[in-house]
């Protein structure tokens, strides 16, 4: 399962959505918004009454947590009406106006470690919900192992990971669970601690709140913290993770999702997000990460397995400093994508020369395929060696592949062919070559 963190605003959004098929019983109110400054926040104003009428709480929406205690909420629980949209908007201009320290662990109230420094970008603001503490719960949901977990706490808030032994409910769920196991499992299985008035109900959302875990495809789902009162569902704080790899059958239920760079870390490159783009309309698997883009050693590699493999197995032997990317292709991808991916790569690789100047490598591997049809792939790729075979010649492009599985004998023998009839370095090997042999091979300064 790939888990993508998303922002707490596309997560509430997801729920929302989807609110009367799995929390029929319950009420939402879902108001909130998204900003990136006070000028898009006084506009939102303009048609949500809430935003001008109601106390308010504004936050980052930037992926971390801790928020509370970093000093990046901004609410008064004594005079919420403190919290006016006049003075949301200038709570964010300061805070968007120059990098934010921000500490991921703390000693009790102390941070801990050294801070991530970044600017902020995004801002979620919605309305103060009046509460005492006993309305507070939390409830999370993730895959471990073979199991899908469910996690209960009759206390929610900042602390509950302190003291999460004694006071958090784990509830294990295997994949063959039939709905009425489940339920059963949720209903036996609710804190001791919830009010007993409060049981039946947080039952009910309990099984709401795991049913649309599983089948909205959450890798991850935490609500800390929601809450109830009677039949009134606020939700105060959220995380969530979806599984990327779902996203091409998902497009209608998640609607127009981003997956952003998390807090202080540097952005995705524009290549980077059309892999992801690409990916997540197919059902086959895409993944691009850039290591180092002026290396010299590029990876183009079916699996995920296999990649992990070539990538230890080129840092061992020449040195992670010359490894260039990180990724695969699999899960049967067609023609056409196999090619996108495959130009996408060498575009990158021939944009500069070595900076020693020595030839570049190119190591198309991969374990023995399953169902992946070795040559139709391979065409995708011969078609975009076509397209960059002057670039690939300039720069100094040296092929290494190795390969098996469905019509592997084929795809080698076009592969090789194409590229001797474009003047193209290329050492081509089968499966009875060892999976990182060809990395050896490739290395060799006598070839």
């Amino acid at each position: 399962m790939a888990q993508k963190a998303i922002r707490e605003y596309d997560a509430k959004s997801i729920l929302a959505k989807h609110w009367d098929e799995f929390f029929p019983e319950f009420t939402y109110a879902y108001e909130t918004v998204i900003v990136e400054n006070s000028e898009q926040l006084s506009n939102e104003a303009k048609d949500k009454e809430w935003l001008k009428n109601k106390p308010l709480v504004v936050k980052p929406d930037m992926m971390f947590g801790k928020r509370g205690k970093n000093g990046l909420v901004l609410f008064k629980d004594k005079k919420p009406g403190d919290v006016s949209l006049k003075k949301a908007t200038s709570w964010i201009d300061e805070k968007a106006s120059k990098p934010q320290s921000v500490y991921f662990t703390f000693d009790g109230d102390t941070p801990t470690g050294s801070p991530q420094v970044d600017n902020i970008s995004h801002f979620i603001v919605e309305p103060f919900t009046p509460h005492n503490q006993e309305e507070e719960y939390y409830i999370s949901a993730t895959c471990v192992g073979d199991h899908d977990m469910l996690y209960m706490s009759a206390e929610g808030g900042m602390e509950v990971e302190e003291g999460w032994k004694d006071k958090v409910t784990e509830v294990a769920f295997a994949i063959t669970d039939t709905q009425e196991e489940i339920e059963n499992k949720i209903k036996a299985n609710i804190p001791n601690d919830i009010a007993d008035k409060d049981k039946e109900n947080f039952a009910t959302f309990a099984i709401g709140f795991f049913e649309a875990y599983k089948k909205l495809n959450f890798a991850y789902l935490e609500i800390n913290p929601f809450v109830m009162q009677k039949n009134k569902i606020e939700l105060l704080d959220m995380v969530a993770k979806l599984d990327d790899t779902a996203g091409f059958m998902m497009v209608e239920q998640w609607g127009d999702i981003e997956f952003p760079t998390p807090f202080a870390m540097e952005p995705k490159s524009p290549e980077v997000k059309a892999i992801e783009e690409a990916d997540a309309k197919t059902g086959a698997s895409l993944k691009l990460t850039l290591l180092k883009p002026e290396a010299r050693i590029w990876t183009m590699v079916a699996g995920g397995g296999a990649s992990v493999v070539y990538a230890d197995t080129i840092a061992d032997l020449a040195g992670i400093e010359d490894l260039a990317n990180y990724g695969e292709y699999s899960g049967g991808p067609t023609t056409g994508e196999t090619r996108f991916y495959a130009e996408t790569l060498l575009d990158l690789m021939t944009r500069k020369d070595d900076a020693q100047g020595r030839d570049k490598i190119l190591i198309i591997g991969g374990a023995i395929a399953n169902f992946t049809d070795v040559a139709k792939t391979f065409t995708g790729i011969i078609q975009a060696f076509e397209v960059y075979k002057e670039k690939m010649k300039k720069v100094g492009i040296k092929i290494f592949v190795r390969r098996g599985g469905p019509n592997y004998e084929k795809g080698l023998r076009d592969i090789k062919k194409a590229a001797n009839e474009m003047g193209l370095y290329i050492r081509v090997y089968g499966p009875e070559t060892h999976l990182t042999e060809i990395v050896k091979i490739a290395l060799d300064k006598d070839l």
